[in-house]
């Protein structure tokens, strides 16, 4: 049975994979590849060796973050230090 489908009806994920995490945000997988390393979009959470997620939360956050029609991306603290 799929992860989601565990879950009762009215409890949605909180975190998704990547191909979920696309869709959430409207766009191809490609395109969320090079949003996450452009830092537009959020990095996954680690959940073992091998299998990430993203925090729906936080692909809300950015969402929220992105400029609209006429604007400029604003640079967003999102605590990715170098």
């Amino acid at each position: 049975m799929p992860r989601q489908e565990a879950l009762p009806p009215t409890l949605s994920p909180r975190l998704v994979a990547r191909e979920a995490a696309a869709a959430y945000v409207c766009v191809s997988p490609n395109t969320f590849d090079l949003l996450v390393n452009q830092r537009i979009m959020p990095k996954p959470r680690i959940l073992g060796d091998k299998r990430r997620a993203w925090d729906v939360r936080e692909l809300d956050a950015s969402v929220d973050a992105l400029p609209r029609e006429g604007e400029t991306l604003a640079p967003v603290d999102d605590g990715w230090s170098e």
